[in-house]
């Protein structure tokens, strides 16, 4: 009785053998999305607090502070906020309570579209165009979809 459940086992696990991924060839074809959205996002910093005491160094480390910012404030559109949170009480009383924001992602095809000093901070405007991220992410990493399935 047992060599028939070996052999049995064996005759299915031969059938499935047979249905492995080179019986077939797939073509694939690329597939755009229907709408593209085009997010915004603004950057300050302020020009007093930059480490200098040349006032043109200032403005270049404030300028580059507010693009840092507007591209993180884009980084939170695109990827979202990761929040950690904890509370600690103490004899019935909050004695702690802690928040820490994060963000973490790669943007890529944002463009500056004004950048200016306003009163006494810097401003940098950017503007991201999901058509121009999606043909930059089609020249590194195209998205497919079935074409047609040819087995043999």
């Amino acid at each position: 009785m047992r060599a028939i459940i070996v052999i049995a086992s064996l005759l299915i696990a031969s059938m499935f053998a047979g249905c492995s991924a080179q019986d077939r060839y797939v073509q694939y074809e690329t597939e755009a999305p229907e709408s593209f959205p085009t997010l915004t996002a603004i950057g300050y910093a302020t020009l007093d607090s930059q480490p200098s005491n040349d006032p043109a160094q200032r403005v270049l480390m404030a300028m580059q502070a507010s693009k840092i910012a507007a591209y993180r404030e884009l980084a939170e559109q695109v990827y979202g906020q990761h929040l950690t949170a904890s509370s600690q009480m103490s004899d019935w009383m909050l004695s702690s309570d802690e928040i820490k924001a994060s963000v973490s992602g790669v943007i890529r095809g944002a463009r500056v579209v004004k950048s200016y000093p306003a009163g006494e901070h810097y401003v940098t405007e950017l503007e991201l165009d999901f058509e121009q991220v999606w043909a930059l992410y089609q020249q590194q990493n195209r998205s497919q979809k079935v074409k047609e399935i040819t087995y043999f």
